[in-house]
């Protein structure tokens, strides 16, 4: 038999598991940190498990605690999935879709599509957190959002996946008067900008330097496209970076050119019981349809 009464302890249990931290917990589930203590020693005791081990000044998962979190988190989002219907069926959306998204995909793809919804009635309601795709994945598996797009990421098991369209890259520079100097020979004399470490834009540029055998001359590391293209409108560095920003970069002060490197797929990332939320599906349709034209785009672009 299920004990409604334990929910309250279930939420807690992932926000302890999320942060490792009993004091921050309480502080994202706004309750004091002695009740975030009662909430998992009422687990424990109902169940006969330990769930929770000291770490340092946190907490971490016992073994037991790292088998039972999947299902736990399962539950939870099948709890979500289930109060959404519900909602919506009355007329009144009662979740609050949380999607991650890297800052390039945040302003080409998915803000169009969550300006349109903002005009529905009843409005959808959302959270947005801007990362790179890689830990958007891990965002989307730890459940601590429901969709995630992404460029070029593998679908860890338990995870669902929509392809939208393959990302070809391109190289972008200052605009340098009447010079014609190829973007490929000028990176090897002025500063490189590079996106960060566990981007996969990142990692094709490491590839690319380590076939050409290049060696930059000074580096500049930039946590987003965005600031990159800032740097290179501004005057400084040659960089690579994904052809759907150049939509961002003012053509009178930046020059680009296709990059020889592989296209990587953009992808929709959720798990299974949240695609089962009527607000997600339409958000998923509507991002696949974008996805679609900006896919289209691309292609005439590169003809």
């Amino acid at each position: 038999m299920v004990d409604a009464a334990l929910f309250p302890a279930l939420e807690t249990l992932l926000a302890v598991a999320r942060t490792g931290s009993v004091g921050a917990a309480a502080r994202q589930r706004r309750i004091t940190s002695s009740a975030v203590s009662q909430q998992i020693r009422k687990l424990e005791t109902h169940f006969g498990i330990k769930l929770f081990e000291r770490a340092g000044r946190g907490v971490r998962l016992t073994a037991t605690g790292e088998t039972a979190l999947p299902v736990v988190r399962e539950l939870w989002s099948g709890a979500e999935s289930a109060f959404g219907q519900l909602a919506e069926l009355a007329g009144r959306p009662a979740t609050t879709l949380r999607v991650a998204a890297s800052d390039y995909l945040g302003k080409g793809l998915l803000a169009p599509v969550l300006r349109d919804l903002l005009d529905e009635d009843p409005p959808m309601r959302f959270e947005i957190v801007t990362t790179h795709s890689r830990a958007g994945v891990r965002l989307v598996a730890e459940g601590d959002v429901d969709l995630a797009v992404v460029t070029g990421q593998e679908t860890p098991r338990g995870l669902e996946e929509q392809h939208l369209f393959d990302q070809p890259f391109v190289w972008v520079g200052p605009r340098r008067g009447r010079d014609r100097t190829p973007l490929t020979v000028r990176l090897r004399r002025e500063p490189v900008l590079r996106l960060a470490a566990e981007s996969r834009g990142r990692a094709l540029l490491d590839q690319y330097f380590a076939d050409e055998r290049i060696r930059p001359v000074s580096t500049i590391d930039v946590p987003s496209v965005s600031l990159l293209l800032s740097y290179v409108s501004g005057g400084l560095g040659i960089g690579l970076v994904p052809a759907l920003a150049l939509a961002e970069a003012p053509a009178d002060r930046v020059v680009s050119a296709p990059a020889r490197v592989p296209a990587l797929p953009v992808s929709l990332i959720w798990r299974p019981s949240a695609r089962r939320q009527p607000a997600l599906a339409r958000l998923a349709s509507l991002l696949a349809g974008a996805g679609a034209r900006a896919g289209a785009r691309l292609a005439r672009r590169s003809r």
